[in-house]
């Protein structure tokens, strides 16, 4: 059965924010301090309003959905990926990937590489990334992203992030 890939409405919002949280627990549970990881997966509520703001105020969210109509509000979205304008002083591209994640059960069935085309297909892009997320680097690395040397610390999860560029292909 297809997994159907399309952009978020604000009734998605919900189904959104579960995958969200999600993917963060499963893709960092090795590289982010597991109380912190916790204290920052938790809110739902929150994340549920930040989801519903974001595409309210037209920022695109593609996403996946399970091809179980069955499924749970929390497991009916199994990934999403997220471009936009480059937010940093010096974008070494006008395009971002904000955000791409696919829940862990999907991982290697090529959902990443669905959800990385119809975001930015082959246009130059940029995206920042945690820099321990071996799994990730390698991801970006097979589609033809390369680290650019720029590194911040980031904030949120506390550990540092890199960026990764590619030309128009």
């Amino acid at each position: 059965m297809e997994i159907e890939i399309r952009r978020a409405e604000v009734a998605d919002a919900e189904a959104g924010a579960w995958c969200h949280l999600t993917c963060w627990r499963e893709a960092y549970a090795d590289l982010v301090d597991p109380e912190r990881l916790l204290e920052k997966t938790s809110d739902i509520d929150r994340r549920v309003e930040r989801w519903t703001s974001a595409i309210e105020d037209g920022v695109l969210r593609w996403i996946a959905l399970d091809p179980d109509p069955a499924a749970p509000v929390q497991d009916r979205v199994i990934g999403f990926s997220s471009p936009g304008p480059g937010r940093d002083e010096d974008a070494p591209t006008p395009l971002e990937l904000y955000a791409i994640y696919v829940r862990a059960k999907w991982w290697g069935s090529g959902l990443g590489d669905r959800l990385l085309d119809v975001a930015v297909g082959k246009e130059a892009a940029s995206l920042w990334l945690l820099e321990g997320n071996e799994r990730a680097k390698a991801f970006y690395r097979r589609h033809g992203f390369v680290e650019d040397g720029a590194r911040v610390d980031e904030p949120y999860f506390g550990v540092p992030e890199i960026r990764m560029v590619r030309e128009a292909r």
